[in-house]
């Protein structure tokens, strides 16, 4: 053989050779491109008529190959609507295209299909993929409704919501929280540490580091804040706080139990005074007629005691005019008083009882100055329940001063239809804590008192539709505003 022939029949054996093998790569292709491949294959000549599908179309299209391969593309279309044209234009224009479409199956199901579609793909033919989205956009569709779902319950809720993420950054809040805090409108805050907002509301930060806390840990916590807002009025929060509630963002929802609170308190002490009022009728029954007889003998012992005596005799009497007083305050604890309101000057009420105890105060070493608006309006009361109100108000400032002081009462109206009466004194003050117990029944911050006093006070304040604040300071003094309609 010659060396031309065996080099001629070497490139022809390199050849078939390459061919085999590209054959064999083809057919690996083939196999893991269209027979294998996870979307549906559908092949299909100039008029829309399937010539070869894979596997995966079959399932997409509910048929079997056989099946398939005897239809039109159109006829699985579900609507040939204005949609379903322009694609068919833009496809035989572009030469390929990319979109979605409603099909119907043989067995009545609809399915929402992807596709990619490319002109004279394979031998002439033209080939689509499809892949089924119709899960994905049930899925979608589920998901959009319960946004829709919660975005309605986030912002037409009672209670005040924020959402935060793994920041700690404000990622919405509703407009309940935000009229509840007294915040900013619009979204100002998005964006803001959720941490920080809450902090500048002065609450106890070891508390509420405590709460995020227990989000963090035990995936939820509740609990009850008390806040100052920037109109400088504290009110109480409840709330309840979960961790990541979706999409890695956290929920608190709160609302305002200020009320509640004061509402049983009142109850409470309701309840207290009812037990009161009854023990006080039995004891001021029990100890009033032995008291009248006591003060019988000795006003009739009084002209034979001997000079002296006189001492002793005049600390019996102070003595039994206090069991006396004392005895006065049960009975108004003890059951409703039969009181006349009528419409009166309480500047001259407030002005008779400075007088009356002007001498005492003088004994103490104090001196009262008063400040009231020009033409005060008249309210409608009881003067003497008032003018008891303002004996024990003032007489409590002269004996928390025995080293003498000023007490400063002033009266002046306000724009809400209300009479502002304010008593200070220069004394040691009370504590918060204290401050809480005034008007309890027998709590007193005096060393010899019985706490009916400002318990009654209280009480005539009350039945006059008022109100009494007490605002102190340690070293300072204290101040009792008393608010009465008008």
């Amino acid at each position: 053989m010659t060396l031309n022939k065996r080099k001629s029949l070497k490139g022809y054996n390199q050849t078939i050779k390459k061919n085999s093998i590209n054959e064999k790569i083809s057919k690996d292709l083939y196999k893991d491109l269209f027979i294998e491949a996870l979307e549906g294959i559908v092949f299909w000549s100039g008029n829309g008529k399937i010539v070869k599908v894979n596997e995966a179309a079959c399932r997409i299209f509910e048929c079997s190959k056989d099946e398939l391969v005897t239809k039109n593309l159109k006829e699985f279309v579900y609507s040939k609507s204005s949609k379903f044209l322009k694609i068919v234009n833009q496809l035989f224009e572009m030469g390929s295209i990319r979109d979605e479409l409603d099909f119907l199956m043989p067995n009545g199901q609809i399915k929402s299909l992807e596709f990619t579609a490319k002109l004279n793909s394979v031998d002439g033919y033209h080939m689509t993929i499809f892949r089924n989205v119709t899960d994905r956009h049930q899925m979608e569709k589920e998901l959009r409704e319960s946004e829709l779902k919660f975005r309605k319950v986030f912002e037409e809720a009672l209670e005040g919501m924020i959402l935060w993420n793994e920041k700690y950054e404000v990622v919405d809040i509703n407009q309940v929280g935000m009229s509840m805090l007294h915040l900013p409108g619009g979204k100002s805050l998005i964006g803001q540490s959720i941490v920080q907002i809450i902090e500048d509301f002065n609450v106890n930060k070891e508390e509420l580091y405590h709460h995020f806390k227990n989000v963090r840990n035990n995936g939820h916590a509740t609990g009850v804040l008390q806040i100052n807002l920037s109109s400088d009025r504290k009110i109480n929060i409840e709330f309840s706080a979960k961790h990541n509630v979706f999409s890695k963002l956290s929920l608190i929802s709160f609302k305002d139990i200020t009320e509640k609170l004061e509402m049983e308190e009142k109850l409470k002490k309701s309840d207290t005074l009812s037990v009161v009022g009854e023990l006080a009728a039995g004891i001021a029954h029990e100890i009033r007629n032995p008291m009248t007889a006591l003060k019988g003998f000795i006003q009739l012992l009084e002209d034979s005691i001997q000079e002296n005596h006189s001492m002793y005799f005049n600390i019996i009497s102070s003595e039994l005019e206090r069991i006396d007083s004392i005895i006065n305050e049960f009975l108004i604890l003890a059951k409703p008083q039969a009181v006349k309101f009528i419409r009166k000057d309480i500047t001259e009420i407030m002005k008779e009882t400075v007088d009356f105890l002007n001498a005492q105060a003088m004994l103490h070493n104090v001196q009262i100055q008063t400040f009231f608006d020009k033409e005060l309006p008249f309210i409608f009361c009881e003067p003497n329940q008032m003018k008891k109100v303002f004996i024990n108000l003032i007489k409590n400032a002269i004996e928390v001063m025995p080293k003498g002081g000023m007490i400063t009462v002033i009266m002046e109206s306000t724009t809400d239809q209300t009479l502002h009466i304010s008593i200070r004194d220069e004394g040691a003050g009370i504590s918060k804590d204290k401050i809480k117990k005034l008007g309890q029944p027998f709590f007193t911050t005096k060393e010899k008192g019985t706490g009916l006093g400002l318990m009654v006070t209280y009480k005539i304040i009350e039945e006059h539709k008022g109100s009494i604040i007490v605002e102190s300071e340690m070293g300072v003094g204290s101040i009792f505003h008393i608010y009465l309609p008008f």
